[in-house]
């Protein structure tokens, strides 16, 4: 019986602890800290992500993939890809040819990263704005789970700055 008792009082402790903390910003399956802050995340931060306020989640790892470039439509109909991790290692290549490979320097890496982290970057639309060019070309960036699509002409000066910091001049376009 006095098992009993003592499992009812923990659990209303436990309700009561509940209701008090029930408001303080906490989403489903996520415990407050006791102590510490409220959680003010809905779920896993993403890699290089932030958290709070100049807070990253974690460094990223050399290895994992800085940005991806998808180019794609022109006269011949290309479909190039570019992929740069953090490290600055680079892997290039269209529809059937050898893959390209190489690795940016430590400061044309820092470029792309702070190019790509500029609150300009941001603001860039996620999809284009204007007119289509005929025969044009449509460039895809995925940075950090956020893609942006533009198409040849719509390269605000945000935009333009991450072209210019890309491995071997710019977005592929060639066959």
């Amino acid at each position: 019986m006095v098992r009993g008792v003592r499992g009812r009082r923990r659990g209303t402790l436990l309700l009561a602890g509940v209701l008090a903390f029930g408001a303080s910003g906490c989403g489903p399956g996520d415990a407050p800290v006791p102590g510490g802050p409220p959680s003010v995340t809905s779920g896993p931060a993403l890699p290089g992500t932030a958290t709070g306020p100049g807070t990253p989640a974690t460094e990223p790892r050399p290895d994992e993939v800085l940005v991806e470039v998808v180019v794609s439509g022109g006269f011949a109909g290309i479909r190039n890809r570019l992929v740069v991790r953090y490290d600055g290692a680079w892997t290039s290549g269209s529809g059937g040819g050898p893959a390209r490979t190489g690795r940016q320097s430590p400061a044309e890496a820092g470029a792309l990263r702070a190019a790509l982290e500029d609150p300009a970057y941001a603001q860039v639309p996620d999809r284009p704005t204007g007119r289509p060019i005929a025969d044009g070309f449509q460039y895809e960036l995925t940075h950090r789970g956020r893609l942006v699509v533009a198409g040849d002409g719509e390269r605000p000066p945000a935009l333009q700055r991450v072209f210019a910091a890309l491995p071997e001049g710019g977005p592929p376009t060639s066959p």
